[in-house]
C-alpha cells in the first residue's frame, strides 16, 4: 500500500521552498556585496613608514593611520570600504564601486601635511596650527575657487606675517602640501610652470586675523577636495604603495555577466546529466543542488561576504563538486538493488555504506580550501571562502536533505518493484536467495587488468614527468607580475585592437613596452606588462587617456619585488602545508602506505599543470596557485573513493596471504569504482569547461589549470596511486608473511572476569 502522506510532505516542501526562493532571491542577490573585480574599484596595499625621524610604527600608529584613511574614504562617498591592518607595518584598502579611481588614489595617499614656509624653506606654521574642521571651499575676489582655513591663533599668524614682511624682496609665504625636507625647494620649484607648492602669495603687510585664504589655479572639485583632506587631517605616517590593482567598471560588469551565464549553462548541463543517468534520484539531486545554491547565496548575504569573480567560479564549481555526494550514494543504492534487496533496504544500505567515502572526500577539499584562505591574497581568499561555504553547504543538502527527500518517496513504497526508476534494469538484478554480495557484482570493466600493466604505466608517467621537467627548464614559465613584480595594464576597446595600435598609444604616454598580448572574442582586449612600477601620476594619465581613446577605463595592477617574493613564498608554503595535512588525514583514515601513494599521485597531477602552462605560454598568476590547491584537494577524491572500496574488499577477505590477493583487491576495487569516478569528475569538468568557454577571460587560465588537473588527477588516481600501493603492500607482505585486514571487535560485558 502506498503511503501518500510522505509524497504530500515532499510536495509541501517543494511548494514552500519554491515560494520562499522566488520571493526572496531578488532581495538576496541585490544585498550581496560585489567585489571590486565585479563592480570596478581598486585595492592598495600600503607599507607604513615613519613620517619623521625617530617615529615608531606600532599598533597605535597603525590604528591612527587606518582611522585617518577611513575619514578620507568618507570624502569619496564609498559606502562600504574595507580597511585592514596586516602584519606589523601594512594596511590594505579596498574600495569597490568608486567612480573616480585617480581622485581616490590621490586623496588616500596624500599625507596632507600643510606647511607655511618662507622663501628659504624655513617652517613658519604647519597643520597643527589649523583649527579642527576649519577648512572650507570658497571663492576669491575674482570668483575663482579657493580654500579658506581657520587658524587656532591670530597672534601667531600676525608674528609670521610680520617676519615675512621684513624679508622683502623675498617676502613670500609659500604654502606647501607634503613638503619633503632636504628635497623640495621654493627657489627650484618657482622656476617650473607647474610648481609643487600650492601657492606663494607676497606678504606686504602684517595680518592680525585667524583666517587665511589659499588661492591657486584650482578647479572647483580640486578646491573642495583640498578642503576635505585638510579637515580629515594629516596622515601621521608615510604610506608607500607596494601592491595595487584597479578594475574599470566596464571590465567588472562584463566579467560578471559572462561568468554568471557560463555558470547557468554549466549547472543546467549537470542537471540534465543527473536526470538522464540516475533517473528519479537524479531529479532529487537537481532539487538539492538548487537548495544548495540558494542557501549558499543566503549565507553570503547573512555573513556579508564580498563576492568576487573567483568567488563566482567557486560557487559554480561547488555545484559540480556537491553532486559528487549524490553520485557516490546513488551508485551504492543501485548496487544494493542489483543484489536483490528491496528498494527500501537498498536505500538504507546504500546511504550507510557511502557515508564514509563522501565525508572523507569532502574533508580533503575542505583542508585545501582552508589553506587557501589562510595563505591567499584578497581575491584568492574570496575563492576559498566560497569553496568552504559551498563544501559545508553541499554536505548538508546533498547528504542529509537528499537522503530525506528521496527517503520520503522510497518509504512511501511507490517504487516497490520499480528499479527502472533508479536506472537499474531488471535483467541485472540477482534474486535475494542467491546471497549475492555487492562486491561480487560484475562491471563493464571486468576485462581490464589494471595491475598487470602497472610497470608500463609507471614508465609512461615517468617519461611524461621527465619530458615536462626538460620543457620547463627550456621554455620557463610565463610568470605574471604577482611573482616577478612590475605593472600589468589590461585594456578594453569598443573595436578590434592590434599590437601596433596599443604600442603606439603607450608611446604617446612615454610608456613603451614590447610585452603586449591581444585577446578577446573580437580582439577587443589587450594586456601590456611593464617591468617597473608605474607612479600614481603615470597611472592617472594612463587611465584618463585610454578611457577617452578606447571608451573603457583600463585595469592596472602593480606589484613590488617585496610583495612578489612574499606571494611566491606563501604559495609554496600553502602547497606544502596542504600536502602534509593530506598525508596525516589519509594515514589516520586509512593507512600510511595509502597516504604516501595518494600524495605522490596528486603531486604528479599538480606538477603536470606547471609544464603544461610552460608549453602553452599561459600566464601564471596568484589564481594559478588557487587552481593548484583546488586540484590538490579535489583530485584526491577519486583516490579516496577507490581506497574506501579497497578497504572494504580487504576486510571482506580478512587476510592478504599472497601477492595475487593484493592484485585482486586493487583490480576489483578499480573496476567497481571506475564508473562513479568518471561521473564525479565529469560533473566538475562540465562546469569548468563552461567557465572556460563562456566565462570571463580573467579566470580562463584558472579554468584551464583546473581542467588539466582534473583529467590528470583521474589518471593518477587509477594508474599511479593504486599501483604504487600494490608495490608498497607487496613489500609489507614479504616482511610479515600474512597481513591481517580486519579488526577484532571488542566484546563488552558487565560479567565479572575470572
Amino acid at each position: 500500500m502506498i503511503k501518500k502522506n510522505r509524497i504530500v510532505a515532499f510536495l509541501i516542501f517543494l511548494v514552500v521552498f519554491t515560494s520562499v526562493m522566488l520571493t526572496t532571491s531578488k532581495d538576496i542577490l541585490n544585498n550581496i556585496k560585489l567585489g571590486l573585480d565585479l563592480q570596478g574599484g581598486f585595492e592598495i596595499l600600503y607599507e607604513v613608514n615613519p613620517a619623521k625621524e625617530g617615529q615608531v610604527i606600532d599598533e597605535k600608529a597603525l590604528a591612527a593611520t587606518a582611522e585617518a584613511l577611513d575619514r578620507r574614504v568618507n570624502i569619496l562617498g564609498v559606502s562600504e570600504p574595507n580597511i585592514q591592518i596586516e602584519g606589523e607595518n601594512r594596511i590594505r584598502v579596498q574600495l569597490a564601486g568608486v567612480e573616480d579611481q585617480n581622485e581616490a588614489r590621490e586623496i588616500l595617499s596624500t599625507e596632507a601635511n600643510l606647511s607655511f614656509r618662507d622663501a628659504n624653506d624655513r617652517l613658519m606654521m604647519d597643520g597643527t596650527d589649523l583649527a579642527e574642521g576649519g577648512a572650507e571651499q570658497t571663492f576669491d575676489e575674482n570668483g575663482k575657487p579657493s580654500v579658506s582655513i581657520k587658524l587656532k591663533s591670530a597672534d601667531k599668524f600676525r608674528d609670521v606675517t610680520e617676519e615675512i614682511v621684513k624679508q622683502a624682496p623675498n617676502n613670500v609665504l609659500v604654502i606647501w602640501l607634503d613638503h619633503e625636507e632636504g628635497k623640495d625647494s621654493f627657489v627650484e620649484e618657482s622656476t617650473k610652470s607647474q610648481p609643487k607648492y600650492i601657492s606663494a602669495p607676497v606678504v606686504s603687510q602684517v595680518f592680525n586675523q585667524d583666517t587665511v585664504s589659499i588661492v591657486g589655479d584650482f578647479t572647483l572639485e580640486e578646491a573642495q577636495n583640498l578642503a576635505d583632506i585638510l579637515n580629515a587631517g594629516a596622515l601621521p605616517v608615510k604610506l608607500d604603495e607596494i601592491y595595487s590593482t584597479s578594475v574599470g567598471a566596464s571590465f567588472g560588469e562584463q566579467a560578471m555577466d559572462k561568468t554568471v551565464f557560463a555558470g547557468i549553462i554549466g549547472v543546467l548541463a549537470v542537471f540534465v546529466f543527473m536526470i538522464a543517468y540516475y533517473r528519479f534520484p537524479g531529479f532529487i539531486a537537481t532539487i538539492t543542488l538548487t537548495v544548495y545554491s540558494y542557501l549558499t547565496l543566503l549565507l553570503f548575504d547573512w555573513m556579508n561576504v564580498v563576492l568576487t569573480l573567483p568567488g563566482i567560479a567557486a560557487l559554480i564549481l561547488g555545484v559540480g563538486m556537491a553532486v559528487d555526494a549524490n553520485i557516490i550514494t546513488y551508485e551504492r543504492i543501485r548496487e544494493e538493488i542489483k543484489v536483490g534487496k528491496s528498494i527500501q533496504a537498498a536505500f538504507k544500505a546504500g546511504n550507510q555504506s557511502s557515508f564514509s567515502a563522501v565525508t572523507d572526500a569532502n574533508l580533503t577539499t575542505l583542508l585545501a580550501s582552508a589553506v587557501l584562505f589562510f595563505y591567499g591574497t584578497s581575491s584568492v581568499k574570496g575563492f576559498a571562502t566560497s569553496l568552504i561555504i559551498g563544501i559545508l553547504g553541499s554536505f548538508i543538502t546533498n547528504v542529509y536533505l537528499s537522503r530525506w527527500l528521496l527517503g520520503l518517496w522510497v518509504n512511501s513504497r511507490i517504487f516497490n518493484n520499480k528499479p527502472n526508476w533508479f536506472g537499474v534494469k531488471k535483467k541485472d538484478i540477482h534474486h535475494i536467495s542467491e546471497s549475492f554480495d555487492t562486491l561480487d557484482l560484475p562491471t563493464k570493466f571486468d576485462r581490464f587488468d589494471f595491475v598487470k600493466h602497472r610497470r608500463k604505466f609507471f614508465a609512461f608517467s615517468g617519461a611524461i614527468l621527465v619530458l615536462g621537467i626538460i620543457l620547463l627548464f627550456i621554455l620557463r614559465l610565463n610568470l605574471g607580475i604577482d611573482f616577478t613584480s612590475g605593472t600589468r595594464v589590461e585594456l578594453l576597446s569598443d573595436s578590434p585592437l592590434n599590437t601596433e595600435m596599443v604600442a603606439s598609444e603607450l608611446e604617446k604616454l612615454d610608456l613603451p613596452t614590447d610585452d603586449i598580448v591581444i585577446s578577446g572574442e573580437n580582439n577587443n582586449s589587450a594586456v601590456a606588462r611593464f617591468k617597473g612600477i608605474l607612479s600614481k601620476s603615470e597611472i592617472a594619465t594612463l587611465k584618463d587617456h585610454f578611457s577617452d581613446e578606447f571608451g573603457a577605463e583600463p585595469n592596472v595592477s602593480s606589484v613590488t619585488p617585496t610583495v612578489g617574493k612574499e606571494l611566491a613564498k606563501n604559495a609554496l608554503t600553502a602547497l606544502l602545508i596542504a600536502i602534509v595535512g593530506l598525508i596525516i588525514f589519509v594515514t589516520l583514515r586509512f593507512e600510511l602506505r595509502m597516504a604516501v601513494s595518494a600524495v605522490i599521485a596528486l603531486l604528479y597531477a599538480t606538477f603536470f599543470i606547471i609544464p603544461f602552462f610552460s608549453v602553452t605560454g599561459l600566464e601564471v598568476d596568484i589564481t594559478f596557485i588557487a587552481a593548484l590547491l583546488t586540484v590538490v584537494g579535489y583530485s584526491i577524491n577519486d583516490t579516496i573513493v577507490t581506497f574506501d572500496r579497497m578497504r572494504e574488499n580487504m576486510q571482506r577477505r580478512r587476510y592478504l596471504k599472497k601477492y595475487e590477493d593484493i592484485v585482486e583487491v586493487v583490480n576489483t576495487s578499480l573496476r567497481q569504482t571506475l564508473g562513479r569516478s568518471v561521473n564525479t569528475v565529469l560533473m566538475v569538468a562540465i562546469t569548468v569547461i563552461s567557465l572556460l568557454i563562456l566565462g570571463s577571460e580573467a579566470i580562463r587560465p584558472f579554468s584551464i589549470a583546473l581542467l588539466v588537473g582534473l583529467i590528470v588527477g583521474t589518471y593518477s588516481s587509477i594508474f599511479i596511486a593504486a599501483q604504487l600501493w600494490v608495490e608498497l603492500k607487496h613489500k609489507e607482505l614479504k616482511k610479515k608473511g600474512v597481513i591481517k585486514t580486519f579488526k577484532e571487535k571488542r566484546v563488552y560485558t558487565d560479567e565479572p572476569q575470572v
